[in-house]
């Protein structure tokens, strides 16, 4: 076999081959609702745009540095003391090709062969992946519906041995939708600090709270515990620039310096125009993640209800982030056309042929217990894909 035993290890994104699949249907006249892309449905702001266009015809289309431009920096580092109370300097920011990006540099900078990365289930596709790929070995912690699927301090403590190097934290949550407490945070930043081990803190979500829920940052929480952590952020949702691929961390400097050399050596610096209308997005008006969220929080609402008027469905509401993780458990053991349900990767595959409706399966997310929507698609769509879920569901004997 040609291929490294590293690229043997890994699996294509999940959520990717579902949407691929799903447009592909779509493209030969099947009427299919996607609920399976974690992608805005929103338009890039004009402003953002005009910055963008601007930077074109101002010829700023070359190489920059690699770490990114000072005046994005600039803008990363007053976001972050705006909205989180951290201090950062320009060599303690890297801008990169994305938030996915910004975390693959990570596990570069600080993984060796052997490393444990702990992984709180369950968790985005791409988190034990990268550990993978870096020669790492992701453990996996399991976390709770009846918790919120919060990580239990004790959980953590007994997956913590000698080897383990790192803890990834997603909130707000892709897959569940929910968030962490400050009180959570803390108990888990005390037993990091007394293991001596790293964080990255994914908090590409932040904007997108719900019912007065505020986002805290494990990072704001000391200053120990912010030398412990790498926070992770980026503009492709709050600002609906998924295609711009503009990503950034904040961290220790030593750390931050590994991932700019590993960057250059790569990828080299994001675009140069994406960059420009980065700093637009965030030094700009910012109204347009407000009309934003008051329209997630419509659907979020809708499709929550929706759900749990389905026999057999039952579905925690979100607190941030655009998806619904309902629990499907219950359909277990039903049959169709005597094809037997026994997961959700049969449940999702059903779905998708017999009701045309495009979802993600649990197992994928590390729980197969659950099956993952996103709501980043009008309330006329997300009430034609629930009304086909609720009549296929029926169908099961």
């Amino acid at each position: 076999m040609i291929l490294s035993n590293r690229a043997q290890k890994i699996k294509p994104s999940p959520t990717l081959a579902i949407d691929a699949k799903a447009k592909a249907m779509k493209a030969q006249g099947i009427d299919v609702v996607n609920f399976g892309v974690g992608e805005p449905d929103f338009d890039t702001p004009e402003n953002i745009k005009e910055a963008a266009i601007k930077a074109i015809k101002e010829g700023f289309t070359k190489y920059t540095p690699v770490g990114g431009i000072d005046a994005l920096k600039d803008a990363v580092i007053d976001k972050f003391k705006k909205d989180n109370g951290l201090d950062y300097t320009r060599e303690e920011i890297i801008i990169s090709c994305g938030a996915k990006h910004s975390l693959y540099n990570i596990n570069q900078a600080i993984l060796s062969p052997g490393d444990e990365v702990l992984i709180p289930s369950p968790y985005w596709v791409s988190y034990p992946d990268q550990a993978l790929l870096n020669d790492a070995v992701p453990v996996f912690v399991k976390t709770y519906e009846k918790d919120s699927f919060m990580l239990r301090t004790e959980s953590l403590k007994a997956h913590i041995t000698p080897k383990t190097k790192l803890l990834i934290l997603n909130s707000p949550s892709n897959p569940t939708g929910l968030t962490y407490d400050q009180k959570t945070l803390e108990g888990i930043a005390e037993i990091v600090l007394r293991n001596n081990m790293y964080i990255i803190s994914d908090e590409i979500y932040e904007k997108l709270t719900y019912d007065g829920v505020k986002h805290i940052s494990i990072a704001s929480l000391g200053k120990e515990i912010k030398q412990r952590t790498i926070v992770v952020n980026g503009l492709s949702k709050s600002y609906a620039m998924t295609g711009w691929r503009i990503g950034y961390a904040a961290g220790p400097k030593d750390i931050i310096k590994a991932m700019t050399n590993i960057q250059s050596q790569s990828t080299s610096n994001p675009t140069s125009i994406a960059q420009k209308a980065a700093v637009e997005a965030l030094r700009g008006p910012q109204d347009f993640i407000k009309t934003m969220l008051e329209e997630f929080d419509k659907r979020r609402k809708f499709l929550i209800d929706s759900l749990n008027k389905i026999n057999g469905l039952s579905c925690l509401t979100p607190t941030g982030a655009f998806y619904a993780f309902p629990n499907t458990s219950a359909l277990y053991g039903r049959y169709y056309n005597e094809k037997p349900i026994n997961s959700s990767s049969d449940l999702a595959m059903y779905l998708l042929e017999e009701a045309k409706v495009a979802l993600v399966h649990g197992a994928a997310f590390g729980d197969d217990n659950y099956v993952r929507l996103s709501y980043a698609t009008s309330i006329d769509m997300i009430k034609k894909g629930v009304d086909r879920i609720a009549e296929a569901i029926q169908k099961l004997k």
